[in-house]
């Protein structure tokens, strides 16, 4: 039991007020009410059916993302937590994240999310453009944003994160680091910056916006990051900054291959079993089907021979050095085995080794794909 890896919960919250053009994540635009208690009912009866494949670990990180778990009442955050808390051991410094929108920030009910346990906000803030919002299809503008991150400051949370996109349509780099200005004033703990990509089944994935060019958005992120750096932010990961002491413990465990329950529509769980083996769960992604009760949509093994991709997939995102002894001990496999794709990460510059750990070098993280395409079986 020792040696299992720390435990995540991961909660999904559906529904948005409506769709963004360049969202892929399981979201659906809001047709009438939000059935709060229904909802919280079907979710801790998902999380009591994964119980047996958690082996009575703590769970140390929670985080409820969407969609806009915002719009969930307060009333059912707090029966949702109470529900947590009664059938699985929660870590008494637990980190508890709750997403939200800007549109849907009211003081009273985050004053009572915040009594229901919730810590820390992550607040999609994605631009401070009006114009860049509306091409967003944000429902937000700049000062609901503003309002929301000065909330978030004064309800003395843990932390608070305020997400930012870059790349976005016909965005020059001027104003690519105004809004990272704008949010550099609203002194967040934590800032998540992303840059736009296109995915497929999203409206722009039908009809693309005219984007940055590449030397454009090397200019964004090489200003930007220095912007950040300046400010007393540290970049941990390739998409996020955090003041010391304020790294988000939930992404935390993720990129460092720890497990986690994932409940609710579309969420998936990586859990491992005393024998080694890493058990992955996919719930039912439409709210209709999950609320019948039908929660598992599909669990598997992940193979032998798919481990080492999927741990490097995760690991060198990370900008801290890895331990090596991690690898045996989060995939079960012997380092022999990833030897002569560690030994060609070397070769190629992409990677750098000590008697105890593994470093993405400079090199690594701008070729950060062809680093990982090493560990790929068919390598």
């Amino acid at each position: 039991m020792a040696d299992l890896p720390p435990l995540s919960l991961y909660i999904h919250i559906p529904w948005c007020v409506q769709k963004c053009p360049y969202c892929d994540f399981n979201s659906h635009a809001l047709k009438g009410e939000v059935p709060h208690d229904e909802y919280v009912a079907h979710l801790l009866r998902d999380l009591e059916q994964d119980l047996d494949l958690t082996h009575g670990r703590e769970v140390s990180t929670i985080f409820i993302g969407g969609g806009t778990p915002s719009l969930l009442s307060a009333t059912a955050m707090q029966s949702l937590l109470d529900g947590v808390r009664q059938r699985v051991a929660l870590a008494a410094n637990a980190e508890i994240t709750m997403e939200a929108n800007p549109g849907t920030v009211e003081a009273d009910r985050f004053s009572a999310y915040q009594r229901a346990g919730v810590n820390r906000i992550s607040i999609g803030v994605q631009s401070f453009s009006p114009t860049k919002l509306q091409r967003l299809g944000r429902i937000h503008g700049p000062e609901e944003a503003r309002r929301a991150a000065a909330l978030a400051a004064s309800l003395g949370l843990r932390s608070f994160n305020l997400d930012l996109m870059h790349g976005l349509p016909d965005q020059s780099l001027e104003e690519a680091l105004d809004d990272l200005r704008q949010a550099i004033t609203l002194n967040p703990p934590h800032l998540s910056w992303y840059q736009l990509t296109i995915e497929p089944n999203t409206l722009f994935g039908s009809r693309p916006p005219p984007l940055p060019d590449d030397d454009a958005l090397w200019d964004i992120f090489e200003q930007g990051h220095r912007l950040l750096t300046d400010a007393g932010y540290v970049q941990y990961e390739t998409s996020a900054y955090a003041k010391p002491g304020f790294r988000c413990q939930h992404n935390l465990n993720y990129w460092r291959f720890g497990d986690y329950l994932g409940i609710g529509c579309g969420a998936h769980g990586k859990l491992t079993q005393p024998d080694g083996s890493i058990v992955r769960t996919i719930k039912t992604r439409h709210p209709r089907g999950f609320m019948q009760g039908k929660y598992r949509d599909r669990t598997y093994e992940v193979t032998a021979e798919d481990k080492p991709f999927e741990y490097f997939m995760n690991r060198f995102r990370l900008l801290e050095a890895a331990p090596r002894s991690e690898f045996t001990r989060f995939t079960g496999l012997d380092e022999a085995q990833v030897r002569p794709q560690i030994d060609e990460a070397i070769r190629l510059g992409y990677l750098s080794e000590n008697a105890s750990h593994w470093q993405v070098t400079q090199q690594g993280k701008l070729f950060l794909n062809s680093l990982l395409e090493l560990f790929l079986e068919e390598a």
